[in-house]
């Protein structure tokens, strides 16, 4: 029949291993406005290295995250030497603890995923600790829909992490809302305003460009107020207008009109004038996607906080300890596999300047409770339990 190309019941069908949700992604963007390509690659060379706001709230957040110090206990006592505090210590021969963490930060920022790789000893801990960058890595999910290996591709080669009991690499994403297997980033959240503002520097540019003054139009008006140019006059006119009267190295030059030319000046519309305005609004919302107060970044317009220090205070409380605190629980949960024993890492608060008042007031009130025993206290202060001592 001539239809029975499209019946499948005779044809084999070869296996094929993706993601359940590899149809939506290939049609996600159909019918769209076409903006900037919203791929982590893409976004990151937009949204990061090619926007001042987006780049100073990636590294704000994790240069803040990375500096936070760092508590490691279990049930019974808290650390001060222990092999996983060595090994976040000097996680790799090319990078401290604070390189390691930022760059961990940023990938999560930056694309909404984070890896991390340890270098597997004969048993334990990881020797090394080494971040993976995320838009090279891919999960290979199983039958089941869950990820049963990761493929690290390079120009064109691959190399792939088979997740055992416990794994060498472990994934860390930001929550994504319609995607299994993969995070969300701010930067997606924001690739609208951050196309706006960026094309709003262009605009500014531009205009710059042509001595920061708006446009013209130079008015033929032949005999009898009519007529039209010849094509070797438009040609002649537009060739001595590109070569003496734009650029930034022609402003002010004046400008030698021959018979039957006359220049109409433009000024700038309302629109124009709240074009400044518009590019500061696009620079909140960018901050605002982030968790980054306005205030911290100089945008005007802003006055959410009473005062900078206040600020300062929503960043970290809202922002970077959030963030942090989920990152080390993660890792500890890893380490914590590959070492056989649980313990907790988690931000050491007590040591962070801008939750010093705050602190303080805590321990004090904590402190002078009568009504409270030691033991709850302790625990109130996250503190682990007082080790009893030998009779």
């Amino acid at each position: 029949m001539v239809f029975d190309f499209l019946k499948r019941g005779g044809l084999a069908v070869p296996e094929e291993k993706a993601s359940a949700t590899g149809p939506v992604v290939a049609y996600a963007s159909s019918g769209r406005v076409a903006w900037s390509p919203r791929d982590a690659v893409s976004l990151a060379r937009t949204g990061y290295a090619g926007n001042p706001v987006g780049f100073r709230c990636v590294k704000m957040i994790a240069e803040a995250a990375a500096a936070l110090p760092m508590i490691c206990q279990d049930g019974e006592r808290r650390y001060e030497a222990h092999p996983v505090l060595d090994l976040v210590a000097r996680p790799n021969p090319a990078q401290g603890r604070a390189e390691l963490f930022e760059a961990l930060y940023g990938q999560l920022l930056l694309s909404g995923n984070a890896y991390v790789e340890g270098v597997a000893s004969e048993a334990g801990l990881p020797v090394e600790l080494h971040v993976l960058r995320s838009d090279r890595m891919s999960v290979v999910p199983g039958a089941d829909g869950w990820p049963v290996a990761y493929e690290y591709a390079v120009g064109g080669r691959k190399h792939r992490f088979t997740l055992g009991e416990v794994p060498q690499v472990t994934h860390l994403k930001a929550f994504h809302p319609q995607d299994d297997h993969y995070g969300l980033s701010p930067l997606q959240s924001a690739a609208m305003a951050i196309d706006v503002h960026n094309s709003a520097s262009r605009w500014s540019k531009a205009l710059l460009d042509n001595a920061a003054r708006p446009s013209g139009a130079i008015v033929y008006r032949g005999e009898a107020g009519g007529g039209t140019m010849s094509n070797d006059q438009y040609d002649r006119l537009v060739s001595e207008m590109e070569a003496h009267h734009q650029g930034a190295r022609n402003a002010g030059r004046p400008m030698l009109l021959e018979g039957g030319l006359d220049w109409k000046p433009m000024g700038f519309s309302p629109s124009d004038m709240e074009f400044q305005k518009t590019k500061e609004a696009a620079a909140r919302e960018i901050a605002l996607a982030f968790g980054v107060p306005p205030m911290l970044l100089g945008i005007p317009g802003d006055a959410a906080y009473a005062n900078y220090q206040e600020a300062n205070r929503a960043f970290y409380r809202l922002t970077v300890l959030p963030l942090a605190a989920k990152v080390l629980a993660h890792l500890a949960d890893w380490l914590s596999a590959h070492q056989g024993e649980a313990i907790v890492l988690k931000p050491d608060l007590d040591q962070v300047p801008a939750l010093a008042n705050e602190r303080e007031a805590q321990w004090r009130s904590i402190g002078g409770a009568s009504f409270l025993s030691d033991a709850e206290k302790r625990a109130l202060l996250g503190l682990p339990p007082l080790e009893v001592a030998d009779g």
